[in-house]
């Protein structure tokens, strides 16, 4: 299977999916072909990384306090009295 040039859809800008790319994404299971370039992609993925578009920013958080410990925290769900809610550090003890 060749190389393929493709345009950009966000800078329009040609770029090369390779032989080896294609590979890659059908042993992924991936049906489509990248539409954005290289650089494009990683811009995107530094977006969404750095808090931009994915919605955590803003997300709603509730004071709460911890069930092992006793510390003041806060949480991204509303603690009900019929679980326990767990601040980050027991939250994690408990989970290893």
């Amino acid at each position: 299977m060749p190389d393929k040039t493709l345009t950009c859809k966000d800078c329009q800008a040609t770029f090369v999916f390779t032989e080896q790319e294609q590979d890659f994404f059908r042993e992924k299971g991936y049906n489509n072909e990248p539409q954005r370039c290289p650089d494009c992609r990683a811009a995107r993925k530094q977006s969404r990384n750095s808090g931009m578009g994915n919605g955590r920013s803003d997300r709603e958080m509730f004071p709460a306090v911890c069930a092992q410990c006793g510390k003041e925290t806060m949480v991204p769900f509303k603690p009900n009295t019929s679980k326990p809610v767990y601040c980050k550090e027991c939250y994690q003890a408990r989970n290893r």
